[in-house]
C-alpha cells in the first residue's frame, strides 16, 4: 500500500493529495472533489504515513489497521463514519483488540472509517505482497540481461584512445620544430 503524497489538513474536512510544491507553499488535490488549493507552512499538516493509532502495546501504523480491515472486508468498503459509535466501536475491536479506549476518541475513530472508505474508493488500498514480489522479478532479469563483463573494457578504449592521440601530436611537433630552426638558421646566413 502506497499511502505517499496523502495528507490531512487540520480544519479540512477529508483527504488530500499532493500534487506540486511551489515557493511558500504545496498544492494539493481534494481526494473528494478534485479542486486544487494551496496548503501553506502555517497549516498542520500530517502525512497519512505517519499517523498511528494508540494501543495498550505500542502505536500501530494506520496502514496496517486498513491493511486488516481491508483483509476482513476481502477489498470492499466497511462501515460507513456516519454509523452509530458503539457499532464502529465494536468493528473496530475485532480489527484491533487492544486499542486504548482512553486516548483513541471518538473522533478518531470515525476518521479511520471515513479515511478507509475514501482511500479504498479511489484505489489506494492494495496488499504489497503482490506488487512487492513483480518488481523483484522485473529487476533481476534487468541484471542478467545487461553483464557487467561488457561495461569495463568500453570504459578502457576511450582512455586507450586519448593516450594515443596525445602521444602522436607530440612526435609530429618535434620534427616540425627542427624544420622551421633549420629554415631559419640559412636566411640570417644570407643576410649577414
Amino acid at each position: 500500500m502506497n499511502l505517499t503524497g496523502i495528507i490531512s489538513i487540520s480544519g479540512r474536512p477529508g483527504l488530500y493529495k499532493v500534487i506540486a510544491q511551489s515557493k511558500n507553499s504545496i498544492i494539493v488535490e481534494s481526494l473528494d472533489t478534485n479542486k486544487r488549493i494551496p496548503a501553506y507552512a502555517t497549516d498542520r499538516i500530517s502525512a497519512i504515513d505517519d499517523i498511528s493509532i494508540y494501543t495498550t502495546e505500542a502505536d500501530i501504523p494506520l496502514k496496517e489497521v486498513f491493511v486488516s480491515i481491508f483483509e476482513k472486508e476481502k477489498g470492499n468498503n466497511t462501515l460507513s463514519h456516519k454509523e452509530d459509535m458503539k457499532k464502529l466501536e465494536a468493528y473496530l475491536e475485532t480489527v484491533l483488540p487492544n486499542y486504548d479506549k482512553e486516548r483513541v476518541y471518538p473522533s478518531d475513530i470515525r476518521k479511520i472509517f471515513q479515511w478507509y472508505n475514501k482511500l479504498n474508493e479511489k484505489g489506494f488500498i492494495i496488499i504489497e505482497n503482490e506488487k512487492v514480489e513483480e518488481p523483484k522479478e522485473d529487476s533481476e532479469k534487468k541484471t542478467k540481461k545487461v553483464p557487467a563483463e561488457k561495461k569495463a573494457p568500453k570504459a578502457k578504449k576511450p582512455a586507450e584512445k586519448k593516450e594515443e592521440k596525445a602521444k602522436k601530436p607530440a612526435a609530429a611537433k618535434a620534427p616540425e620544430a627542427e624544420k622551421v630552426k633549420k629554415a631559419a638558421a640559412p636566411k640570417k646566413k644570407k643576410d649577414a
